[in-house]
């Protein structure tokens, strides 16, 4: 109680209100521009918060996190454009109801859902963070080792195409946090004699190039290809009865809501999985459990509230691991954790001990974000909506400023820069060639932490494997990388190839 009391005097308070709004309505315009995404707005809005307290810091940033899952609904919907992959499906029924002059309607059903499968996920993250990480307080450097060994493995067998590309991405990513001064030795490492690595590559540089200048390079690219998404000349329909959202229609989109957080709450709490397969599943549970299945992919506002609330559960949800144990369940949630260690907090179960203040006020600005979700949303709809009219060369300028601003605030300044501009080539060619850019984004985030455990571990076991055997939390985790490798490199190539290819094989190497 000391903690929430104390909590409650730093988040109300008129200028920590005002961040949590800001931070809100900044995500749901970024979700709504086609081809933006949240991930690129917290990378950009990540140094400008360092003037705030942690507490105001990590409720903007977090606030930008629920705002872009909410606002990507709108370029779904009216373009058929989703703002982020986690939007596709909404594009199945989201983009018919536009087509029928319903696009207000598909809205505020997106809305509704949104912030309903946000609220249900922070609860879920109040009830069941401290729990769990009293549970992680118990397990030591080995068992942390194992867990962090099968989170990396986990998150590039499923984070891309190619399970090699994604493993070969996240190990690039380790081996970028090696630069700096040695924690055991204390003598410099990989700093090829210049004085600004002494502390590590920055972590903005990394995050602003990777993902946000990466991102302009692609648009641009798609710019000279011509593929860019045509531009309506209105939004509004016109048809003032298909704006309204009935009690008889919020009733029938209620069981598609709740089945919808509790997937993405699900989903949300395994790293790696991501809020695209959370509004797959729900949308695949929802429209199998219907009694009117013909309707869905035809202008079905249960689709829209069914995909719109699964993605936005996995917001909170996945913020879940990074309190309990200290591991990222997606992009955004790596930067929220840079954003952390940024501010003095290290993210696990020592939160709770440590920052208990920080935590509750966490809790209480995700809950005024969620409010101001709606708000923003009921008020700004039809505003925000014409967000999709803005064209691209607008809006790329002020994302490159913005971008070069932040490197030289906070990365050293023009090293910072130069640092950015070469990461952002890197990430434009990783996305070209799809090698996974969330993989290596986590391994860097995890980068000191895992080599931090893994060398207590060799130092307590003094190099004998034989001592696992009294440590089964950490060959159970080990199990899960070396199956999830098996599963995803080795059995997932055999069945790509498919059964009469391998059949050709067999006899070709009998013959």
């Amino acid at each position: 109680m000391t903690n929430l009391a104390a909590a409650a005097a730093e988040i109300f308070t008129p200028l920590t209100l005002a961040y949590i709004v800001l931070g809100v309505l900044i995500g749901y315009v970024v979700g709504a521009l086609p081809g933006m995404n949240r991930t690129t707005a917290i990378a950009v809005a990540l140094p400008f918060t360092f003037a705030m307290s942690p507490a105001a810091a990590l409720s903007f940033l977090i606030g930008i996190n629920k705002g872009g899952a909410a606002g990507s609904a709108v370029s779904a919907i009216l373009l058929n454009v989703p703002g982020e992959p986690s939007s596709v499906v909404t594009t199945y029924d989201g983009y018919p109801m536009t087509q029928q002059g319903k696009a207000q309607k598909a809205l505020k059903v997106a809305l509704i859902a949104s912030v309903a499968g946000d609220v249900l996920a922070t609860i879920a993250l109040i009830a069941l963070a401290r729990p769990i990480a009293r549970f992680a307080i118990g397990l030591g450097p080995i068992e942390l080792a194992s867990i962090l060994i099968f989170s990396i493995t986990f998150i590039a067998a499923v984070s891309g195409e190619s399970f090699f590309k994604a493993l070969i991405a996240g190990f690039l990513g380790l081996l970028l946090s090696a630069p700096g001064i040695d924690a055991e030795t204390g003598l410099p490492r990989l700093t090829f004699g210049l004085l600004q690595l002494y502390d590590g590559i920055p972590l903005l540089a990394v995050a602003i190039g990777t993902l946000a200048m990466s991102e302009i390079l692609v648009q641009v690219d798609q710019g000279w290809r011509g593929g860019y998404a045509k531009r309506p000349a209105r939004v509004d329909t016109g048809n003032k009865g298909d704006t309204h959202l009935s009690g008889a229609e919020l009733k029938q989109v209620t069981p598609a809501i709740l089945k919808g957080s509790l997937v993405g709450s699900a989903v949300g709490l395994l790293p790696g999985l991501g809020a695209t397969l959370a509004s797959f599943l729900s949308y695949t549970w929802v429209r199998q459990s219907s009694p009117r299945k013909d309707e869905f992919g035809k202008g079905a506002p249960e689709g829209v509230a069914a995909s719109e609330s699964a993605d936005n559960a996995t917001v909170p949800a996945s913020l879940i691991p990074v309190f309990a144990i200290g591991v990222p369940g997606s992009l955004s949630t790596a930067l929220l954790m840079g954003a952390f260690m940024m501010h003095g907090l290290t993210p696990g179960p020592f939160l709770f001990r440590e920052s208990g203040e920080v935590v509750f006020s966490i809790y209480l600005g995700m809950l005024l974000a969620s409010a101001a979700l709606l708000m923003v949303g009921m008020f700004g709809q039809r505003l925000f909506s014409m967000a999709v009219l803005v064209r691209p060369t607008i809006i790329m300028p002020v994302i490159v400023f913005l971008c070069i601003t932040g490197a030289y605030m906070e990365g050293g300044g023009m090293f910072g820069v130069y640092l950015m501009l070469i990461f952002g080539a890197v990430g434009y060619f990783m996305k070209k060639l799809d090698y996974s850019f969330v993989t290596f984004v986590v391994g860097y985030v995890l980068g000191p932490m895992a080599e931090l455990t893994i060398r207590q571990s060799l130092i307590l076991s003094d190099g004998d494997p034989a001592v696992l055997l009294d440590h089964p939390i950490a060959i159970l985790f080990l199990l899960l990388a070396a199956f999830s490798i098996w599963r995803f490199s080795i059995a997932g190539v055999r069945s790509s190839r498919g059964p009469d290819q391998q059949s050709i094989e067999a006899k070709g190497g009998n013959n």
